[in-house]
């Protein structure tokens, strides 16, 4: 079961899935430019995930 923010667009979540980031703690694993050189996420899906981060007392890794 994945806790991705709800709202993520779909080119998004089929970039973390290629990925195999299905779950925060594991994005909070790799850097935020990590994240960013992914296809499909953008600067809205950084910022969501962000936050989803954070609410969860994650970061992204530095």
């Amino acid at each position: 079961m994945s806790d991705l923010p709800a709202g993520l667009a779909k080119p998004a979540i089929r970039a973390l899935t290629n990925a195999n980031l299905l779950q925060l703690e594991q994005i909070s694993k790799i850097s935020e430019a990590e994240l960013k050189q992914l296809h499909g996420i953008g600067p809205n899906a950084v910022k969501q995930i962000r936050n989803a981060l954070e609410a969860k007392g994650l970061t992204f890794s530095k």
